[in-house]
């Protein structure tokens, strides 16, 4: 008996650990309010091409639940604000939705958590009184599945709910939304949800250019803001906005509620006027966040705290109102080509060059045919491998051109540097007819692709990336043997 409760005891303690040291995350927003976007089968194979590893969409779309299933994506899906009103008004709508849009694809796609509704205190008209009773009836349905563990329940905000958030200590809810939040916030604590917000240091840059300097926006500071009341240093807005919420929850005593950011970005092209929305800008706070985030950083008044964040958004969006910049959030364009290098890892080195604006001292490029056959490929790629004298390191397994890991993108890649390497002229493209000359930078992510007169390659970036994953490395290491030594110990007090 007593040897039965000290094994429940020690799985549990270990379970409790493993959880404590899970690791915060990046997700992508994928909106989907534009033309001629790809399907979302071929979203599914970008997404998992690029590592990302949590997607949100903003409903519950049959055909990208499907498209997802056994990829292993977390998926964040949505009731929209419309859809409020029937949540909240029925226990039954709840369990219909859930029936007919979630349980058939559960658990093959792997859901994480359902939004429910989305800014309401932003929209027009004011749903902020249907939310937590939408809520709770989709608690109820997922608890009637068993789901109720899994599946996270919660409502998105955006920064606006707060009255002050300057300085962060100060910072604090407009009171007229309490009389929604005091509930919303009891049932985030009871069920352990996460409070969701979405937070744009760029609005803050654009808006208040004289109060807020760029460099503090993308995390590029070289200096310090001190709050005034707990002498606390920030050195980007990011963390100053996260802890101002984090000091508004504590002031209403929720102290156990984590946060999770459901939306950030900075858009990369803007109006006239929008002089910051620029691809190296988005490059550079997308690249920072990343790195800010999986290092479990934390902030200044909740050091190494998870922080779990997406960032918006997936594609740039063609039919959205407003500002230039509001269709220009986008990592890549609908035809799928990057807007601008961006590692998802946090891990490799990253080029302050926008892919879709590189050109080589003739403007051309050397790819594979999609037209020659696998077996014809092949022969081309290992003859510039061995006696055309490519250096074909970069596409090995591990490096940065190895996926995707087909014949097609290993050959491009090969032809190409053989192609720059032999004055890029038509016969060093040639192939026996496999090689095709392009006009646009095939590079990606952290494969890059070599330009004549170069001998820079992807290759050379993998030594960078391999040093600045070096620390991340050896604290992988250690926790694994820490992990190992407490495993060992749990066994020995059995």
């Amino acid at each position: 008996m007593a040897r039965g409760f000290r094994l429940i005891f020690a799985t549990s303690l270990l379970l409790t650990l493993l959880g404590l040291c899970r690791g915060s995350t990046i997700g992508v927003c994928y909106g989907r309010n534009a033309d001629d976007l790809p399907t979302p089968d071929k979203v599914a194979q970008l997404v998992q091409l690029h590592k990302i590893k949590y997607l949100r969409i903003y409903d519950s779309n049959i055909q990208v639940l499907k498209a997802f299933a056994n990829t292993g994506v977390g998926l964040m899906i949505g009731i929209s604000n419309s859809d409020l009103l029937p949540f909240s008004q029925f226990q039954s709508n709840a369990d219909t939705w859930l029936r007919n849009s979630i349980l058939p694809y559960y658990p093959a796609t792997r859901i994480t958590h359902i939004t429910v509704g989305a800014e309401v205190t932003e929209s027009p008209n004011n749903a902020s009184s249907m939310v937590v009773p939408a809520m709770k009836n989709v608690l109820t349905a997922l608890r009637k599945a068993g789901l109720h563990k899994k599946i996270k329940v919660s409502s998105t905000h955006s920064l606006g709910i707060l009255s002050r958030s300057f300085p962060p200590s100060a910072g604090a809810f407009n009171s007229s939304h309490a009389f929604f939040l005091k509930p919303m916030l009891e049932f985030l604590a009871e069920n352990q949800s996460p409070f969701m917000v979405d937070i744009y240091p760029y609005y803050a840059y654009r808006d208040s250019p004289n109060n807020v300097s760029l460099d503090y926006a993308l995390f590029e500071s070289s200096s310090e803001v001190i709050d005034p009341n707990t002498g606390l240093l920030y050195t980007n807005m990011f963390d100053a906005q996260i802890d101002a919420l984090y000091f508004a929850l504590m002031a209403l005593n929720f102290r156990t509620i984590k946060i999770m950011v459901t939306e950030t970005g900075w858009p990369s092209k803007g109006s006239p006027k929008e002089t910051a929305a620029t691809p190296d800008n988005a490059q550079t706070y997308n690249t920072n966040l990343i790195r800010h985030v999986i290092n479990d950083t934390g902030t200044p008044a909740k050091p190494g705290e998870d922080l779990d964040v997406y960032i918006f958004s997936l594609f740039n969006e063609n039919r959205k109102s407003g500002l230039e910049s509001e269709r220009n959030w986008g990592l890549f364009y609908p035809d799928q080509t990057s807007v601008y290098n961006l590692d998802m890892t946090g891990k490799g080195a990253v080029t302050m060059t926008t892919v879709t604006n590189v050109t080589s001292s003739n403007g051309t490029w050397c790819i594979a045919s999609s037209t020659a056959s696998e077996m014809d490929l092949q022969n081309a790629l290992d003859w510039a491998c061995g006696p055309g004298n490519v250096d074909c390191s970069a596409i090995q397994p591990s490096q940065p051109c190895f996926e995707p890991d087909n014949v097609i993108s290993h050959a491009s890649f090969a032809f190409n540097s053989y192609y720059q390497q032999n004055g890029a002229t038509d016969i060093a493209c040639s192939f026996g007819g496999s090689g095709i000359k392009v006009n646009k930078n095939p590079s990606y992510d952290n494969c890059l692709y070599m330009t004549t007169g170069s001998n820079k390659t992807a290759a050379s970036n993998a030594t960078t990336a391999l040093a600045s994953t070096t620390t991340s490395s050896a604290v992988n290491a250690l926790f694994a043997w820490t992990l190992s030594c407490l495993l060992m110990a749990l066994l020995s007090f059995l």
